[in-house]
């Protein structure tokens, strides 16, 4: 997915419309904190405009125009979110063109439109057509291009039965013929899902959010119920002190005190923090179902990865060259790399790479060679080269074990007993045993094996950091599982792993407490990826794994599921640093606002009374102070806006490392901000003559 530019000029005119749209109070409800900014907005507009005709002060409409724009400013967060989210959908629309579709009726083709097609229709899909809806391949094998919907240029393979079936509506079929059966309603797509996900404006609040929604929900009440009883304590103390507090303590002062109050920093941003996180996830190509699940992740303690294609390479790669007796390492490496020069498979090549870097054995040209190649072949499951010489033909052979012993057997030799040892002990580590063969003798065994990815134990450290527990499953037996996991650096390993096996350890891991993640992609995972709190489906694999899981990831990468987690980490981090700074940020205004409103109070002969101390902003005067404190509290929202689209610098570190941070980052950072930023406010409205 494209990233679109924070502030493009298209997204802002479209943010700061539709700023004015969630006017509406009924749209407004949905956020209880600006809901109630919005009411104080409109109580301070009635009361300028009643009071026109007694003559309006300049200090009570600034007071009403900024908290009109500390609800805008709210507003342009979310719209702002929203926006991003549905350029991205726009893109994604220009693929649902109008598609025609040869659906199979009765044997028969019959040329509709996509969206005529209903669940379970069978439709033909040839080289150059765009496969009209999602759907499962019933038939044949082609290869298909799928960069409109992963941005990946290569072709993949879709064919009938096996995990690799799934097609995806709006991708289109390069080669060969297939039979796709339609497996979702109309608007019920993968696609149509993606469209839903990125506009954000359909997105559902998540567990966490609708709990924090209810503190800060409880909060405003607090803070409401704090400053409706101001009003009669104020009175009552400016009547027994015999000092005239009417034209301090008056509504429009009292509204600035309370939208100060109540946690708008955060109210105005916690939207716009949920949408962005699963932007986030969208731009790294994975569509998530729910906002739950991206936050599920952020939670997640136990991660379950496969391990071949995720912890390893998925190809084997020659790792050694096992001489047998009388044969030297050089000379092994030197025949096994001629038998490989024909051989196109990846284990051919790294024998290949293998020799040249251990021996710097150089490849020749095969065209240069005196030779007959014989390539590899699933049938004879054997490579090599008849090369002439002075002495006679050299047949030299590579392959499985038994294909080498039957042609060696053929040409009157035998197989020690010592290369039967190694190739049994590589194979019982979970390796592959590559024999090679000069005319009648076995001159020793090539080992391959699964390499594991360059980087991942690190990646595996950085979750181990975070208080995340890894665990490799794999179908290998304990010793092999046991060596892989070792130099991988998983916490733990399942071996000889079935469904059953991982459904069991999945649910075992939950009842401990656990928050567990997996990837799959065939219909074996179906059942784990169910069970599992953040299950992500691999795009090309079935049908019944993309439905089962509550994630799809369009590259089908494995390793994306620790992305994924640290996409969900950084959304979490995100809402606790805004969350934190918004809280510190009203204990501040609280120290430039009522020291402002009772400075008189108890005064001696006119001066200041004792609470007047309280000023440590040495702020100009009670007005000032208050109009202050109201800009500033409107400006921050906007100013954190970037930060709330971006999210907070991501690092692996552990909750109380977190906690910590966030204390002292954001928390003093909270306290901090709102003296200096009120402070320069209140020095530019009084050289304004504002005031």
């Amino acid at each position: 997915m494209k990233e679109q530019k924070l502030f493009s000029k298209k997204l802002l005119v479209g943010a700061i419309g539709d700023s004015f749209k969630k006017l509406n109070p009924r749209t407004q409800a949905a956020n209880p904190v600006i809901f109630v900014a919005l009411i104080c907005a409109a109580i301070t507009t009635a009361i300028v405009i009643l009071s026109a005709a007694k003559g309006v002060s300049a200090f009570e409409i600034q007071i009403a125009l900024w908290l009109w724009l500390t609800v805008l400013f709210a507003n342009f967060s979310e719209a702002l979110a929203e926006g991003r989210g549905k350029a991205q959908a726009d893109a994604l629309r220009k693929m649902k063109t109008a598609v025609k579709a040869r659906l199979v009726r009765d044997g028969k083709e019959i040329l509709t439109v996509a969206s005529d097609l209903k669940l379970a229709d069978c439709v033909v899909c040839e080289a150059g057509d765009i496969i009209p809806g999602d759907g499962e391949v019933i038939e044949g094998i082609a290869t298909v291009d799928e960069s409109a919907i992963t941005g990946e240029s290569a072709p993949v393979v879709r064919e009938s039965g096996g995990d690799r079936s799934a097609v995806t509506g709006g991708t289109r079929v390069i080669s060969d013929k297939i039979i796709v059966r339609i497996t979702a309603e109309t608007g019920q797509s993968f696609l149509d899902r993606m469209i839903q996900l990125v506009e954000g404006a359909k997105r559902r609040k998540t567990p966490n959010e609708i709990a924090l929604t209810i503190l800060l929900s409880a909060m405003t009440a607090l803070f409401l119920l704090v400053v409706v009883t101001l009003k009669p304590y104020a009175d009552y103390s400016a009547s027994v002190a015999k000092t005239d507090l009417s034209g301090v303590i008056t509504i429009p002062v009292l509204i600035s005190l309370l939208v100060c109050l109540i946690p708008t920093t955060i109210g105005g941003l916690l939207s716009a923090i949920g949408i962005s996180g699963m932007d986030r996830l969208i731009r790294k190509n994975v569509i998530a179902k729910s906002g739950r699940a991206v936050e599920a992740a952020g939670d997640v303690d136990v991660l379950l990865l496969d391990k071949t294609g995720t912890i390893t390479l998925g190809n084997r790669m020659a790792h050694d060259f096992l001489p047998a007796h009388g044969f030297s390492d050089r000379q092994l490496a030197e025949t096994a790399q001629l038998a490989s020069l024909s051989d196109e498979t990846p284990e051919g090549r790294s024998i290949v790479i293998l020799a040249k870097e251990k021996f710097n054995l150089r490849a020749e040209n095969v065209t240069k060679l005196d030779a007959v190649f014989i390539p590899f072949s699933a049938h004879t499951r054997m490579s090599g080269a008849d090369q002439k010489g002075a002495s006679g033909t050299r047949t030299i052979r590579k392959g499985a074990f038994d294909a080498v012993k039957r042609h060696v057997e053929t040409l009157g030799g035998t197989v020690p007993a010592q290369i039967t040892g190694v190739v049994e002990t590589i194979a019982r580590s979970g390796g592959t045993p590559l024999v090679v063969s000069e005319n009648e003798n076995v001159i020793g065994v090539a080992h391959l094996k699964d390499i594991v990815k360059g980087g991942i134990k690190e990646r595996f450290a950085e979750m181990r950091k975070m208080g995340i527990r890894t665990v490799m499953i794999t179908g290998d037996n304990q010793l092999t599982a046991a060596a892989i996991a070792a130099e991988a650096g998983v916490d733990d390993f399942l071996a000889e792993a079935t469904p059953e096996t991982k459904l069991r350890r999945i649910r075992e891991e939950q009842a401990k407490g656990y928050m567990v993640a997996m990837a799959g992609d065939g219909t074996n995972d179906a059942p784990a990826l169910a069970q599992a709190d953040v299950g992500v489906a691999m795009n090309a694999g079935t049908q019944a794994a993309r439905e089962a899981g509550n994630m799809v990831d369009l590259d089908s990468n494995p390793t994306k599921l620790i992305e994924i987690v640290e996409t969900g980490k950084q959304l979490l981090m995100t809402r606790g640093a805004l969350t934190t700074f918004s809280v510190a940020n009203d204990v501040a205004k609280y120290f430039a606002i009522i020291p402002a409103m009772f400075a008189g109070l108890y005064a001696a002969s006119g001066g200041v009374g004792p609470l007047a101390r309280l000023n440590v902003m040495g702020l100009h005067s009670p007005q000032s102070a208050i109009l202050s404190a109201v800009i500033f509290n409107a400006l921050i929202i906007i100013a954190l806006v970037p930060l709330a689209l971006k999210g907070v610098k991501y690092r692996p570190l552990g909750a109380m490392t977190l906690l910590r941070n966030n204390l002292l980052v954001y928390g003093l950072g909270g306290l901090a901000a709102p003296f200096a930023g009120i402070k320069i406010i209140d020095i530019l409205i009084v050289g304004m003559g504002l005031i």
